[in-house]
């Protein structure tokens, strides 16, 4: 950040600057040796070129003149006299800040320092402040030759800001519908695990045919020019093959589950009894929300300043130029994991205050006298004692999430060069990683279940958490997945909706900005909300069965030694056990049955 903020400069990509050093919109500082830099441009917030239909690109470098304008000339304008009395009347001036307006039609260099004639029809777009020429042929050129001389990352950063408020009310939307799902949970029946199943597929389906619809759409698109349209299209074609993919798997996953919603939903009412010990555990989210926004408006920050860092050189004529600075692409690579670690680190932050508090709550003998301020009390022991136990669990997902990018990137690169060998091997260790993630994921909660009941480490907690549930694993896989599975179709369910919704809304400006990368951050932060609030029930549900097989560790029911768990909890378990042993029977029925039949047959 204290590199980026003295190196940076991300007021230029967010108001758009001018050829002489100046950032419309802002007071500016004047730069040595430029001597129509520092000038104050408070009032001409706008980016004009005045040979937007004669744009070249001379070397790697774009032969442009820009100036910073109060306002865009919305009609066309064939003469130096209109381009001065525009100038007048609207004090909107288009020519080289050193010629007076009142010496437009009169100085011999007006030729070369006011703009080409005629001057055309310009909009305003939210892309860097730009004045965009409206007659088809200037545009197309002017599209062209400015947007495809950017490089990826100021395309990307182009799109991120020219979607700002998008992105913000997809968030916004994103917040909704945690809340929703959230209160459905709260209150859940089996009528609306139905109508929630029935969303989900609901939603999946339109998202996988919108995705379709759209690369359709791009393929059949004659006109696309555009490095920015070009790059939508193939997003397109990954986001359609990814959520097709995902939607089949779920749809398999439901269909095997359909048999088990009203367990689930006995499930659910025990968690909610267990959140009634000590309600606030439902306001955690918010201001585990309300940290997530601050890091990422922060982390953007940052990357926006990073993208524009670099030093101003003067060109010929007064004109300046930026060169990015050596080595500063590296840093991206170190914000990413800045990005991947915090996050996750502010998520087990959460995890581990309410597992803390279920655990006073569980191992409380007096269900008449429950604790005084369980969570205060969780979070003062997180902030005092077990900080290490955090930043250790949230810095083992980057470890694994970063070589996954990387495999995914080289098999991208790569795919085209090498035979399919070499791209099985790549889809293999890429589903590796994937797969030790989840089940690094699992473990951290419960470490940090072990962490509040015990009180040690990180590495300890682990330990011991893997070697209780390995010798449980009867008594909770087959009831938790249940749990788990509804909880994530929840959170897919914010992630569904909430990437339709961005696919309606960017799609309209696809031409000028990466609309895929921003939707690709919404759907990250989409999920990363839906977690933070819907990981309440999920990190209320895996703690009280980590305690449960504790509790049976520790005690056997007996008056010496009775159990913490109520009854009904542990009349849901054995009713559980009792139904899969049955099915487990049945199962092994059918198989012998099957020997039998196939014996005789080769008896015969």
């Amino acid at each position: 950040m204290g590199y980026s903020v003295v190196a940076g400069a991300a007021e230029r990509l967010l108001f758009g600057y001018d050829s002489f050093g100046n950032v419309c919109g802002k007071k500016n500082s004047p730069v040595e040796g430029a001597p129509l830099s520092g000038q104050d441009m408070t009032l001409k917030q706008h980016v004009f070129f005045m040979n937007s239909c004669n744009l070249e690109v001379k070397g790697v470098q774009l032969d442009r003149t820009a100036l910073c304008v109060s306002r865009c000339p919305e009609e066309q304008l064939d003469s130096l006299e209109e381009v001065q009395l525009f100038a007048n009347t609207s004090g909107s001036f288009l020519c080289v800040y050193s010629l007076n307006s009142f010496n437009y039609t009169h100085s011999p260099k007006a030729d070369s320092l006011c703009p080409r004639l005629p001057v055309p029809p310009s909009k305003s777009f939210p892309l860097f402040n730009r004045c965009i020429p409206q007659t088809p042929e200037c545009y197309s050129l002017f599209a062209s030759v400015l947007i495809n001389d950017a490089d990826t990352l100021h395309r990307i950063l182009s799109g991120i800001m020219s979607g700002r408020d998008t992105v913000l009310g997809l968030c916004v939307l994103a917040l909704a519908l945690s809340l929703a799902v959230m209160f459905t949970f709260r209150f859940i029946t089996t009528l609306l695990v139905h109508i929630f199943i029935s969303l989900i597929i609901l939603g999946l389906s339109f998202v996988c045919g919108v995705l379709w619809w759209l690369y359709y759409d791009y393929t059949n698109d004659l006109s696309i020019e555009l490095d920015t349209e070009r790059e939508n299209m193939k997003c397109v074609l990954g986001f359609a093959i990814v959520s097709t993919g995902i939607t089949a798997v779920l749809l398999v996953l439901i269909f095997v589950l359909r048999k088990r919603i009203k367990l689930t939903v006995e499930l659910f009412q025990i968690t909610n009894k267990a959140i009634n010990s000590a309600p606030f555990l439902l306001f955690q989210p918010l201001w585990t929300f309300a940290i997530l926004i601050f890091f990422w408006i922060f982390w953007v920050a940052v990357l926006l300043s990073l993208g524009t860092a670099g030093t101003a050189q003067v060109m010929e004529g007064g004109q300046v130029e930026y060169k990015p600075l050596s080595g500063i692409r590296y840093m991206w690579w170190y914000h990413l994991i800045g990005l991947f670690w915090t996050s996750e680190f502010i998520l087990a932050c959460q995890q581990m205050t309410i597992a803390g508090a279920v655990a006073t709550c569980y191992f409380n003998r007096s269900q008449n006298d429950p604790p005084d301020h369980p969570i205060l009390s969780s979070l003062s022991i997180l902030f005092f004692y077990h900080q290490g136990t955090v930043v250790k669990g949230s810095f083992l997902i980057p470890v694994v999430r970063i070589p996954r990018i990387i495999v995914m990137y080289m098999h991208n690169v790569l795919k085209e060069q090498h035979g399919a060998l070499l791209r099985y091997l790549f889809r293999c260790c890429y589903g590796c990683f994937w797969c030790l993630d989840k089940y690094l994921l699992h473990l951290n909660q419960n470490a940090y279940t072990t962490t509040a009941i015990n009180g040690t480490d990180f590495c300890t907690s682990a330990k011991d958490a893997v070697k209780i549930l390995s010798k449980n694993s009867s008594h909770l896989t087959s009831i938790n997945c249940f749990g788990d599975f509804i909880i994530f179709l929840g959170k897919v369910l914010v992630v569904c909706f909430t990437v339709f919704g961005g696919l309606m809304a960017f799609n309209y400006n696809r031409a000028f900005q990466v609309w895929a990368v921003p939707l690709l951050l919404v759907a990250f932060f989409a999920y990363l909300v839906a977690h933070s609030f819907l990981s309440v029930f999920e990190t209320v549900l895996d703690a009280l069965f980590l305690c449960f097989t504790v509790d049976l560790e520790t005690n056997d029911g007996s008056s010496e030694k009775p159990y913490f768990m109520d009854q009904e909890f542990l009349s849901f378990v054995k009713r559980s056990n009792k139904l899969n042993n049955v099915r487990a029977r049945q199962g092994e029925a059918s198989l012998r049955n099957e020997e039998e039949t196939e014996l005789q047959a080769v008896v015969r």
